[in-house]
């Protein structure tokens, strides 16, 4: 053979490019993944390529025992909810207003550089009215007067805390279990572990609505619904707020569907040829993903389309249930998409950093979502949906109880507190009208049963019928774990 050949052949120009690192560090794995592709190759194609089975499939050993929930829902009210002006009523703090927080309650902790240089900490009561709500009694704020009318399918958890103070590594934190960047996402875990029983839509979508409060918003990044080092077929599929859910969903003209589906016959012989040289398991991605895409051509249209739904449900998600963005709009699309058997929907709500002007932002933020939160609570109960399917609603940390800025009886801010805040669950096996947790009477410190976020995350996973401590993915040596190597324990209070 002329030697020309062989270096213009393209295996061996890859090969040639390689450094003697990643020769030696890649020739074990390649040749395993080359001998699993032949032996299991043709079963997994036809997955991959949508061709027999289900496009989603779970882990064989999944799930570890019967599960209460069948899909989740994840409300994240992006930017920290107070929880003081929502639901930790505080009456004795009318008293309070504006003296200095007690030495003895800050205790040293550490505060954000946005409020350590103020001359005074002035103790800031919430200026909303609370009132007590359904069979359990529970206390709710006026700003949420629909939510609390669904208190007895709420499990109230008020003594969550994590360690992060900022958003971005906060909200890394409660969604991949680790401040770190890189880790897997919760939506991505639970692709991973038990897949969909959709085969025309992803296992895990994210939709991020609009906020109306008109306030400066923190950036959301990819990696709150990524896929880390777990495969990135399970990352989160994000439908856009505006305009077409998904770019490009139709064929342009002069292409017909039969078109698309000789193209795509022909792309996954290729990738085939591809996938059986280098036993790359990112090229079972890529055909699965633009499998998915042929197939969300029709579903996704179908999804968007409410003219089937109802007027009584319509109303019960508000009047902004038919604008495309908003927060109403995105919760009655996750209830289709979980009807549908979407796994995970996760709903990122932008707005809730309050460090000024808090009463008239966080009015304004309630109004996006209150109606709406309730409205998805009641719709999947109507449907017989609420007992297999897991609500979450909560943020990153709280706020504190002391005033950012200027004190006065009509206006405050709060800065970020992560030594305590408040998150509920609602269906799916948890435990409706239960109130877990305590904390202090300035809602600074957690004084009975703490939940960290990784507990959150735990009882999550066993809800979906996921031991936490026996689901793991092997990588950097480690057995890695959306719930860390710490001990955690899952809320047995909140589980119905």
């Amino acid at each position: 053979m002329n030697p020309s050949s062989i270096i213009d052949h393209p295996l061996s120009s890859y090969l040639l490019q390689q450094t003697r690192r990643q020769f030696f560090g890649d020739v074990g794995l390649r040749a395993g993944n080359i001998a699993l592709a032949s032996l299991l190759g043709g079963e997994l194609m036809a997955k991959a390529a949508g061709t027999g089975g289900e496009v989603h499939p779970p882990l064989p050993e999944l799930p570890h025992f019967a599960a209460k929930a069948k899909r989740l829902i994840y409300l994240h009210m992006n930017g920290g909810p107070s929880q003081l002006d929502l639901w930790d009523y505080k009456p004795g703090l009318k008293a309070q207003f504006n003296k200095d927080l007690p030495d003895s309650i800050r205790n040293g902790q550490r505060i954000t550089t946005m409020t350590s240089g103020q001359a005074r900490l002035p103790v800031a009561p919430s200026m909303f009215k609370f009132q007590q709500y359904g069979k359990c009694g529970r206390w709710a704020s006026e700003l949420i007067p629909h939510t609390a009318t669904v208190a007895d399918d709420l499990a109230v958890v008020r003594s969550v805390w994590t360690t992060a103070i900022n958003h971005d590594p906060a909200c890394t934190f409660v969604m991949t279990g680790n401040e770190v960047p890189g880790k897997p996402s919760l939506g991505s875990w639970l692709s991973y572990g038990l897949g969909s029983v959709s085969n025309d839509l992803p296992a895990f979508v994210v939709l991020t609505p609009r906020w109306s409060s008109g306030a400066a918003a923190q950036a959301l990044f990819t990696r709150m619904w990524n896929s880390g080092f777990l495969p990135t077929k399970h990352a989160g599929v994000a439908l856009r707020s505006s305009g077409d859910p998904v770019l490009f969903i139709e064929n342009p003209p002069g292409v017909e569907r039969s078109d698309r589906r000789v193209m795509l016959d022909a792309l996954g012989q290729l990738n085939e040829i591809n996938y059986k040289r280098f036993g790359d398991p990112e090229t079972q991605t890529r055909i699965a993903q633009y499998e998915m895409a042929f197939r969300m051509q029709s579903s996704v249209p179908e999804l968007v389309d409410l003219s089937k739904e109802s007027k009584a449900t319509l109303d019960m998600y508000g009047p902004e249930a038919t604008n495309p963005g908003t927060f109403a709009h995105s919760a009655l699309l996750a209830r289709k998409l979980v009807e549908r058997g979407t796994r995970v929907v996760q709903i990122l709500h932008r707005g809730w950093d309050q460090h000024g002007s808090l009463p008239k932002d966080i009015a304004s933020q309630c109004r996006d979502t209150d109606q709406a939160c309730a409205g998805l609570i009641k719709d999947l109960k109507e449907r017989g949906m609420l007992d297999d399917t897991l609500v979450v609603w909560g943020g990153e940390f709280g706020r504190t109880v002391y005033s950012q800025g200027t004190l006065t009886d009509k206006n405050y801010g709060r800065d970020h507190h992560p030594r305590c805040f408040t998150m509920w669950m609602a269906g799916g096996g948890s435990k409706g009208g239960v109130i877990h947790g305590e904390t202090d009477d300035y809602s600074y410190n957690i004084v009975k049963d703490p939940v960290h976020i990784n507990e959150i995350n735990a009882t999550i996973l066993h809800l979906m019928g996921i031991d936490h401590s026996r689901f793991s993915f092997k990588f950097q040596g480690l057995d890695q774990r959306l719930t860390g190597v710490e001990e955690k324990h899952v809320i047995k209070a909140v589980v119905g």
